[in-house]
């Protein structure tokens, strides 16, 4: 499990990283003043700036669900072959997810990737109670 969650920690640190770089490029630019960041509101910003933004907040909400498990299963130290392909399907899916939505931001194929990470992380909480039942 702890590969897992390192990867979810790598790609929640690389998409960090683009919103970053996206947000000194438009100040650089001037297609943002920076005061904007202080609040994250009162001005017009490109579509990259809202896109990544957003995208790193998606890294802080169900990623969550999948650490929580993830530590519990290491914590009780319950051994499970399904559950360790199921966090890597998580990563997966996420990295899908934010591959799309820094992408090409497809909404139905964002949504896909989406429900089949939210579906991996509920089988491994499910795996998880049944384990320790």
């Amino acid at each position: 499990m702890l590969y897992p969650m390192f990867a979810m920690v790598l790609l929640t640190t690389l998409v960090g990283v683009i919103a970053l770089v996206c947000r000194f490029k438009s100040v650089k630019n001037r297609t943002v003043k920076a005061r904007y960041y202080r609040l994250m509101q009162g001005y017009d910003v490109p579509e990259i700036i809202t896109k990544t933004t957003r995208c790193v907040n998606n890294m802080f909400e169900v990623p969550v669900l999948f650490y929580v498990v993830s530590t519990l299963f290491i914590s009780l130290k319950v051994e499970s072959s399904l559950a360790l392909v199921l966090a890597w399907g998580f990563v997966g899916f996420r990295c899908a997810q934010a591959t799309i939505h820094l992408t090409y931001n497809n909404v139905l194929h964002r949504l896909l990737m989406f429900w089949f990470a939210f579906v991996c992380v509920l089988a491994m909480w499910i795996t998880l109670v049944v384990q320790q039942s």
